[in-house]
């Protein structure tokens, strides 16, 4: 066993530990489990909106396999969604029309105006994961969306090591969440049962338990503190925080 608590490529893998999963989007939280995943022993597809091609160096850094969105949606067990909000719409149609009931999709995204634009649904109220849910038409797990890519690269830890980062999972139907929190712990984070995806606003922006690297306790609280009717205010917190990044960045 690996000292974060995975299992090193020479080790006999846990059965849940040899998985085919693909994933749709080669940004920082895309590249980063690409490259986790492989080194626990999954067989990963990675795609992104430019072709295969474009994808030669990160598949040689990763260990994945370049492949075109169809083919990632197409791979196994689970799909990871992990693009820009805005690109959503741009997937191709009936990207998942003969996906398997049973595969697990989850959705890593975050809503930022500055980045994506006015969506005037998000604006309105619908909550993130559900209106990818709606234009992809599958049902998605929110997660790995409240961590940033170092942290997810760097932090995990064995299971009972005091403080070990902890990672809220919401969505539905329960048995896809439980699969996803089997995955999250394999990575060397608690996996936080957050609830059916109605849920998933307390872990969207701006929210108490964005971004902090808090232990599985601290996650809990986070996630009982997040005020439904502030939702707004995070997000303009959150996107305010973006728009200083960018502006520092020329």
């Amino acid at each position: 066993m690996h000292p974060t608590g995975a299992w090193s490529r020479g080790a006999h893998f846990p059965e849940e530990c040899d998985m085919k999963i693909g994933i749709i989007g080669a940004g920082l939280i895309g590249g980063t489990l690409a490259k986790r995943w492989t080194k626990l022993g999954h067989e990963v597809f990675i795609a992104n909106s430019r072709g295969p091609d474009t994808l030669k160096d990160l598949a040689k850094e990763t260990g994945a396999k370049a492949v075109t969105a169809q083919e990632a949606a197409q791979a196994g067990e689970v799909v990871v969604v992990t693009i820009p909000q805005k690109a959503v719409p741009d997937l191709p149609n009936g990207l998942f029309a003969n996906v398997p009931k049973d595969v697990v999709v989850i959705d890593t995204n975050n809503y930022y105006p500055v980045r994506d634009g006015q969506i005037a649904e998000l604006l309105g109220g619908t909550l993130e994961s559900e209106w990818v849910s709606k234009l992809i038409g599958r049902p998605v797990i929110k997660a790995f969306n409240n961590i940033f890519f170092q942290s997810l690269d760097q932090k995990g830890k064995p299971k009972g090591t005091p403080g070990r980062v902890a990672l809220p999972v919401a969505g539905d139907p329960p048995e896809h969440r439980a699969k996803v929190l089997k995955l999250v712990e394999e990575l060397g984070f608690d996996g936080i049962d957050a609830g059916s995806l109605s849920e998933s606003w307390r872990q969207q922006p701006g929210t108490p338990v964005y971004t902090h690297d808090f232990d599985a306790p601290g996650v809990k609280k986070a996630l009982a503190e997040a005020e439904r009717s502030r939702l707004p205010e995070y997000r303009n917190n959150a996107d305010e925080g973006l728009k200083k990044y960018l502006q520092s960045q020329g």
